[in-house]
């Protein structure tokens, strides 16, 4: 890309291969001010290269999703908050879709501890979490395992979630836009999260703030489609008035040692647990 210099150039590299930078982080490896990093990202977004996100900076995308590894490292703490929120919103005994992503991969590692749960999945990752565990029951749905993830696609999979009716599905996105709509890159892995949408009676999103200021070219649902969101940070205020109207239960999952106020510290059930912050 012309015009970048050196150290624009390196930002852009590391942010490719991890997914995101951050301002500290990249003001100690260039030996520079905060104050400059921030001026570079602001430069790298004005391009279209960068997504500004809360103390650094994102891959921005439109049309192709990032490598899965890549995701990992987008948001881990905030995705690991979310996935106990979430796990804690489902009951023992119950039946419940998980879809592919790195937020509902957290959301299985939070479900380790559950009791009598059957779970049906088109993510070979939450297959391998969960499958060891002799309280829960996994069913993988068969089709097309997409090697760059391990996400079972197509058809057959797509047939196979319509035979059964859950109490619960766990979806994610990869971007939500600000009328509420839920977007993603592959149409075959939109089709399968259809199939789980319209087959669970309940249905929870879960994706953290970064998937508000990214876009995708797939439409998957509009979020009135589902119960519960649970995300990390408050919603904008366009979106949030959707949820509400929609009768939608928001919840905000932050990370541990994030800064929350003495109310949002008195709403925790345990003082180990992440905070969870009631928007609705």
């Amino acid at each position: 890309m012309t015009g970048l210099t050196h150290r624009q150039a390196e930002i852009l590299n590391i942010a490719r291969a991890s997914g995101r930078v951050m301002v500290e982080e990249l003001a100690r490896r260039f030996e520079v001010s905060a104050q400059t990093i921030r001026k570079d990202l602001n430069d790298l977004c004005e391009r279209r290269s960068l997504t500004r996100i809360h103390g650094g900076a994102i891959i921005a995308s439109g049309v192709e999703n990032l490598a899965y590894e890549a995701r990992r490292f987008v948001a881990a703490d905030e995705k690991k908050a979310i996935g106990a929120a979430a796990a804690s919103l489902i009951p023992n005994g119950c039946s419940l879709f998980i879809n592919i992503g790195t937020t509902t991969e957290e959301v299985a590692s939070a479900l380790t501890s559950h009791e009598d749960l059957l779970v049906i999945t088109n993510n070979l990752n939450v297959a391998m979490l969960l499958y060891r565990h002799p309280r829960i029951e996994v069913v993988v749905a068969g089709g097309t395992v997409r090697r760059a993830d391990g996400a079972v696609v197509g058809s057959t999979a797509t047939q196979l979630i319509g035979q059964f009716k859950v109490d619960y599905a766990i979806i994610g996105a990869s971007a939500i836009d600000e009328e509420g709509a839920l977007l993603d890159f592959d149409y075959r892995e939109v089709q399968v999260a259809q199939a789980i949408i319209a087959n669970a009676r309940s249905v929870m999103l879960v994706a953290d703030s970064t998937k508000l200021r990214r876009s995708a070219p797939v439409r998957i649902a509009h979020i009135s489609q589902i119960q519960t969101f649970v995300t990390d940070q408050e919603l904008p205020e366009r979106l949030a008035t959707i949820c509400h109207g929609k009768g939608i239960e928001v919840m905000a999952a932050m990370p541990k040692g994030a800064d929350v106020d003495e109310a949002q510290a008195e709403a925790q059930e345990a003082p180990e647990a992440a905070p969870v912050v009631r928007l609705r």
